[in-house]
């Protein structure tokens, strides 16, 4: 077979499997997946790894991955948030390889206008490069920082990020038109959530929430710094929604060491942990992450398996409460043991709270938190509406919900 066409036949069992899973569920942006050539972006890349269902490291600095090509299942999910229509004017903020504002230019069409912004002269010269090959040259391609967006071209119909934000910027909220969209990746104590805000009058109101992980946005919007890893290299990864609260060897000495475990006599399966139950806590707990394990350090049960993963994706992950000298983690009951994969692994199980150090505050809480959460009838993500508001709004009606308290902005969330 013609190397073009080996390129197009990975192309086509991409978007297939992006269409049976539900990533994609439109007919623009599955057009836009199957015409946009992936590998013309990723120079270098054999075939095979350009259409995987992968993300792709492009940049470090130092250790830290700073740019890649966006896996392509997380790339479809938020540009069916963004809900694009032909004609209209997009700013995205991190450019990476380009190949993102390449399906948003071919959506919007040729009456569209699309500017992507990156933080770094080399990304964007690479980006503009690619776009060029790809025939799609007439992308803005800008070195600057997006937390300013780009007023030169404001308003814009949407407004998508993807690099991970802990806050809203104002001037995102101001360069978007009143009937606008903005979809970003925002940190919510300690979960990372794509989130679809339309904006209403003074403030911004939720359409869709998705969970998501990616790089954290750089420059003058910075987030903290949220992931640590516990121990060794390659050891345990901890994200919270602050890493410079956390002591991490102390940490890691308390998950090596001696463990109890508490009955919370709740319910629920792994969807119901990841997709719900972590949102809540995140958003009720102090001291909230998310605990992951890989290789040997997965293998030797150190993180429990809560969610179970795929076989064969060689991680275990579940969440955690880190208190004073405390550490909470969320575990399935004995019958669902690492060492126990029956039939029925991924259906209900009973959640059990394992408790590290001599300080039991922290697995107390978790109990407490779990069986509220299972009072409430396990809401979940897809039951939860947020509104944004500016951090100098007067008065916010929140009734019931919670408000987070970020720099730039006060967020409300409920559930319906």
């Amino acid at each position: 077979m013609e190397r073009s066409g080996i390129f197009e036949e990975l192309r086509t069992r991409l978007v297939n499997d992006l269409k049976a899973n539900g990533r994609i569920r439109t007919p623009a942006v599955e057009e836009a997946f199957r015409i946009v050539p992936r590998h013309l972006f990723l120079p270098g890349i054999d075939a095979e790894a350009a259409y995987r269902d992968q993300s792709v490291p492009t940049k470090r600095i130092g250790d830290d991955l700073v740019s890649g090509a966006s896996q392509p299942s997380v790339m479809a999910l938020m540009l069916e948030q963004l809900e694009l229509q032909p004609g209209q004017c997009v700013l995205e903020i991190g450019a990476g390889t380009g190949y993102n504002a390449a399906l948003i230019q071919y959506i919007v069409g040729d009456r569209g206008k699309v500017i992507t912004i990156d933080i770094d002269d080399d990304i964007a010269a690479a980006a503009r490069q690619h776009l060029v090959t790809a025939g799609l040259g007439h992308v803005n391609v800008v070195c600057s920082d997006g937390a300013f967006g780009y007023p030169d071209a404001a308003p814009f119909d949407r407004i998508i990020l993807t690099v991970g934000a802990w806050d809203i910027a104002a001037a995102w909220r101001e360069q978007l038109r009143p009937d606008g969209i903005l979809v970003l990746p925002l940190s919510v104590g300690g979960v990372e959530l794509s989130i679809a805000f339309a904006a209403a009058n003074s403030h911004l109101e939720s359409r869709s929430v998705e969970f998501c992980s990616f790089m954290r946005m750089r420059g003058s919007f910075a987030a903290p710094k949220t992931a640590l890893t516990l121990g060794p290299d390659g050891g345990p990864s901890l994200k919270v929604e602050n890493a410079d609260n956390i002591d991490p060897e102390r940490t890691y000495d308390l998950l090596t060491g001696a463990s109890s475990d508490l009955a919370t006599w709740v319910q629920t399966t792994g969807e119901e942990a990841f997709w719900g139950l972590s949102l809540w806590l995140a958003l009720h707990e102090t001291g909230f992450g998310m605990l992951s394990a890989r290789g040997e350090f997965a293998e030797r049960g150190l993180v429990p398996d809560l969610f179970s993963f795929p076989r064969g994706a060689g991680a275990t992950s579940t969440v955690a409460l880190v208190g004073d000298d405390s550490l909470a983690l969320l575990a399935r009951g004995p019958a669902h043991s690492p060492g126990n994969r029956g039939e029925d692994r991924d259906g209900s199980f009973e959640l059990i709270v394992r408790t590290h150090g001599t300080n039991g505050d922290a697995a107390k809480r978790l109990v407490r938190s779990v069986r509220a959460w299972d009072t409430a009838g396990h809401p979940s993500a897809n039951d939860i509406r947020i509104r944004a508001y500016p951090k100098d709004t007067a008065s916010v009606s929140h009734h019931d919900g919670f408000v987070m308290e970020k720099p730039s902005s006060r967020l409300v969330f409920d559930w319906d």
